[in-house]
């Protein structure tokens, strides 16, 4: 079996397609694999550390606002879409899958114009504008929210997760919080915003440090890499508290999640499928800037099912979130039905799920 990848600009794009391949390795050993992303995106860093064979293109995304640019962008589209059908004939799969962002258009597209079993994962619960446009041409749309059906043909909508989430079962959480000096005993809150951090949460939880001193609980604070340096300037003058341990970035994530009571975050579609596989109870600070305010119906769609508490970001302060936590972790009773609904949520077999239906795909086309 001979699959194509795409999936750039975020981690949120890249992260599922890696964890798709990762699972498709371990069934198939014979599966070949080819990711193309674009040169200076994340993906091309991503991909190569994981030895996967990786092809760019050269595509811009398109302005909301009318703009000269997006007529370049029309341009490059086109030879995009040019260049990966040489890529794709060269390569010949026996599918390709788009996992978002704009470089999936071009190569996405130009499968199906080769007649190319398709597929495009949808991680949000508002899609982007990529896969809306490529859902005209698809054999397939795969979601991970419900809410996002509405956006796609109904005949093509499968609903699988997303693969993320299968990464994270099976951990060791002990082991998880001795790799960060936390203790293996204590409930414990994990406080992140995303991989490169969020200054609004960093901002509570500094203002917090007072009160987090005296809590029966142990936090494990992620400052994200851009803010690690500002937020040390602030411990030197105020003080690390006992119980927080600080980290600018982790890198065994699924790991340490195993072993967290409770996650304040973001609402980035990655997280949430890793905490709901889990049945990790949070808190989701989603951030306003993404676009269509995605990341609030994210969280809403955990919110609404009593999985999560919904705090939005002009509400969050050091007050409102130290309220929050007391609220899920010093309940013993919420803690518990928290998890049952977050688990109820989760789709811990998501990347077989998607496997299935491409291995359902190749098989029509080979009849």
């Amino acid at each position: 079996m001979k699959i194509v990848v795409s999936g750039g600009g975020t981690g949120g794009h890249i992260y599922p397609a890696l964890a798709l391949i990762r699972e498709i390795q371990k069934e198939n050993n014979d599966a070949e694999f080819l990711y193309i992303g674009t040169k200076n995106g994340l993906e091309s860093k991503l991909v190569s550390r994981e030895n996967i064979p990786f092809q760019s293109i050269h595509i811009t995304g398109f302005k909301r606002k009318i703009s000269f640019e997006n007529v370049k962008t029309i341009f490059r589209f086109l030879k995009g879409v040019r260049d990966s059908k040489r890529i794709l004939k060269e390569f010949n799969p026996d599918i390709v899958i788009g996992t978002g962002g704009y470089v999936c258009g071009p190569v996405v597209y130009a499968a199906t114009q080769l007649h190319i079993p398709t597929i495009v994962h949808e991680q949000n619960s508002v899609p982007g504008l990529t896969n809306k446009f490529l859902s005209r041409y698809v054999n397939k749309v795969a979601i991970c929210f419900d809410e996002a059906k509405e956006y796609f043909p109904s005949d093509k909508v499968v609903f699988t997760g997303n693969p993320r989430a299968s990464e994270v079962i099976g951990k060791d959480g002990i082991k998880g919080r001795l790799s960060t000096g936390l203790s293996t005993t204590k409930p414990t809150v994990l406080i992140f915003g995303g991989s490169r951090g969020a200054r609004p949460i960093n901002e509570a939880v500094v203002k917090a440090f007072s009160a987090l001193a005296e809590k029966p609980y142990q936090i494990l604070y992620i400052t994200g890499d851009v803010h690690f340096e500002d937020v040390k300037k602030e411990i030197e003058l105020i003080g690390n508290p006992k119980n927080v341990v600080i980290k600018p970035f982790v890198h065994n994530m699924p790991e340490v999640l195993a072993g967290i009571d409770l996650v304040v975050s973001r609402a980035g579609a990655t997280t949430i499928a890793e905490i709901t596989s889990l049945g990790i109870p949070s808190i989701l600070v989603p951030s306003p800037y993404v676009t269509n305010n995605h990341q609030e119906k994210n969280a809403r769609s955990l919110s609404d099912n009593g999985a999560a508490e919904l705090l939005l970001e002009k509400d969050l302060n050091h007050k409102s979130l130290v309220n929050h936590i007391d609220r899920i972790l010093l309940n013993q009773d919420t803690l518990k039905e928290m998890k049952i609904k977050a688990k109820k949520i989760g789709v811990p077999d998501s990347a077989s799920r998607l496997y299935s239906v491409m291995k359902q795909l190749i098989n029509v086309k080979q009849r």
